[in-house]
């Protein structure tokens, strides 16, 4: 409950007074290095009578949209984010980036942002830091980079790669908390210092945060270091296997 009222008041700072409620995550992942498909989940309960008024403005808006409460699967969702002219880094941008993965897959990995490459592909981690979280999952983890799901906290590419603004996260973040409600995971890996302080609202640094389990909406969440701040500190490899290694015994995937 505390990391819970730490992301709300953490939201309420930026402008944001509601999250959709998080469904029930249901059966257990395959014993053969890959992570069974689930059900879709239930839909999504009705918000209770009496609740308070969302905020005027543009976040008020896209957390009351219906639109997005009725957006069923995660392809129904892209459909509704469209041609998304929401913030300032639309104009910049070549492609939205908004996911890719099993669409109920038990295991996600939620990074900040798109770069360069991602940009260009129109799918997330697709450049260097890309490559080596996939190694970290094929190799590593002896999964498919198919069976888990990965997204980030914007869809966007900010400009020279800088970190997104209040404003840009506002934007975004109903798109994130509706694709994790969706895909209702069992464990969130929360990919450096932005996507885990944005996922648990907290300012907490990743040094302090990574190799502990944390908590959103119930669901579990191991923050662990960037693919991209690796590749700068490669010995650091070793911090983030161990946090692989809980994911895993969480999961109780082993390696073939």
């Amino acid at each position: 409950m505390r990391g819970l009222h730490a992301l709300l008041e953490a939201h309420r700072a930026r402008g944001v007074l509601w999250l959709p409620r998080a469904s029930t995550r249901v059966t257990a992942p395959s014993a053969e290095g890959t992570l069974a498909q689930r059900p879709a989940s239930p839909p999504p309960p009705r918000e209770p009578a009496g609740a308070p008024a969302r905020p005027a403005g543009l976040s008020g808006e896209l957390f009351a949209d219906p639109g997005l409460r009725q957006a069923a699967s995660l392809d129904a969702l892209r459909a509704h984010i469209g041609d998304c002219r929401r913030c300032k880094l639309a104009p910049g941008r070549t492609h939205l980036v908004f996911g890719v993965g099993n669409p109920h897959a038990e295991l996600m990995f939620v990074g900040e942002g798109p770069g360069r490459d991602e940009d260009l592909q129109g799918e997330p981690f697709v450049g260097r830091a890309g490559q080596l979280l996939t190694e970290i999952i094929t190799k590593g983890m002896k999964l498919r980079r198919a069976d888990v799901y990965i997204a980030n906290v914007i869809k966007c590419r900010p400009p020279e790669n800088r970190n997104p603004e209040p404003d840009e996260i506002t934007s975004c973040l109903p798109f994130l908390a509706r694709q994790i409600e969706l895909i209702n995971p069992r464990v969130i890996v929360a990919l450096g210092t932005f996507a885990s302080q944005t996922l648990l609202g907290v300012r907490t640094p990743i040094t302090r945060l990574r190799g502990g389990w944390q908590d959103y909406r119930g669901i579990k969440v191991m923050p662990t270091l960037h693919p991209a701040y690796l590749l700068r500190n490669p010995n650091d490899k070793r911090l983030v296997w161990e946090d692989i290694k809980l994911v895993m015994a969480e999961l109780g995937v082993r390696p073939s």
